[in-house]
């Protein structure tokens, strides 16, 4: 079937019986129509099969219902993270919804050429992922365009930002294993300068503290890593893995769910029972996690709530709502699963 041509405002106006800027007002959303020429002049445009060209539309709109997304993140994986692969297919999804397109950039360097690109393409604004400097948000800053945070702290207060409450969810994986009876714990923690991996570590060691077990004591080794991956987790429990037998720990905790996995890896080809001789706990609840042989037991981070979310919000910013929340968090909480409780 031969798909008719796209016509303009003029063939709608007519068609429509409305002078050309009624059809525009209605087509744009802006300004005022009645409910019956509101509904003429649409179905003239779905007769015709309008489409109106995005360039115009800006015009008229001021908009260009492009939003750039830039996560910053200085070593891969990216955007095939388990994390914030997931957040930002909730970014797109919830964008699409919204009827914005995205522009995707990576930034390894923390430079501003990325933002310096997505300026270029006139977005409407900005969702900033991960770990970023302070000189980024003093730039886009100059440009009045509004933004957000994602996975990240600031000391600004003028910056929205969603964030998982890592601390607590720390203090969380601590009590579970504790209730579990351990009293011996062997934590891999990841890069300290990335604030989840730093409050994680924080809530997870200031509650067992809390409980009589610190580091001084002999009942918690710590055993940082520059890099929160597979193969680092796996390093890292192979080195120092006869001190992990010897001093008897009976709990493993990572501060994401790669690194578990990686240090589990070498627990199981080195003959370890999992969880008999040591409960295995994560943190992130990746799906790669519940593939696993024993299932990995974590802890959540709700990845959907903040993608999502950090598009509302930023539409709302965006078409100038007021009094909106500067910080939001998310609860974390414990998923039991075969690593820490055997069968499920």
């Amino acid at each position: 079937m031969t798909r008719k041509p796209n016509h303009g405002l003029r063939e709608i106006a007519r068609v429509a019986g409305v002078s050309k800027s009624t059809a525009s007002r209605v087509i744009s959303g802006n300004g005022y129509a009645s409910a019956e020429v509101k509904e003429r002049v649409l179905q003239a445009a779905e007769a015709l099969h309008y489409k109106p060209n995005a360039v115009a539309r800006a015009m008229v709109t001021k908009r260009t219902y492009n939003l750039g997304v830039i996560v910053f993140r200085e070593k891969p994986p990216i955007v095939s993270h388990p994390l914030y692969g997931k957040i930002i297919d909730e970014i797109l999804f919830a964008s699409e919804a919204r009827g914005y397109s995205v522009f995707l950039k990576t930034d390894r360097e923390m430079s501003l050429r990325s933002t310096d690109f997505l300026l270029e393409q006139r977005v409407d604004g900005l969702i900033l992922v991960s770990r970023l400097q302070k000189n980024v948000i003093d730039y886009v800053k100059k440009f009045h365009l509004p933004y957000l945070m994602v996975n990240g702290s600031t000391d600004d207060p003028d910056v929205i930002h969603l964030v998982s409450n890592d601390e607590t969810g720390g203090a969380r994986a601590a009590e579970y294993l504790y209730g579990l009876g351990h009293r011996q714990f062997f934590v891999i923690a990841g890069p300290v300068e990335h604030r989840s991996h730093s409050l994680r570590l924080t809530g997870f060691l200031r509650r067992l503290e809390q409980l009589g077990l610190s580091e001084q004591s002999g009942a918690v080794r710590v055993i940082p890593s520059p890099e929160s991956s597979f193969d680092t987790g796996f390093q890292r429990m192979e080195k120092h893995f006869s001190d992990f037998r010897k001093y008897g720990y009976t709990a493993l905790f990572t501060t994401n769910d790669m690194l578990a996995l990686g240090a589990m890896k070498l627990l199981l080809d080195r003959g370890v029972q999992i969880p008999q001789e040591v409960a295995v706990l994560g943190y992130d609840d990746i799906e790669l996690g519940r593939m696993y042989s024993p299932s990995l037991s974590t802890v959540t981070v709700d990845a959907v709530g903040i993608g999502r979310d950090a598009v509302e919000l930023l539409d709302k910013l965006i078409r100038g709502e007021a009094d909106l929340p500067k910080l939001v968090e998310y609860e974390s909480y414990v998923v039991k699963r075969q690593s820490t409780e055997g069968k499920e």
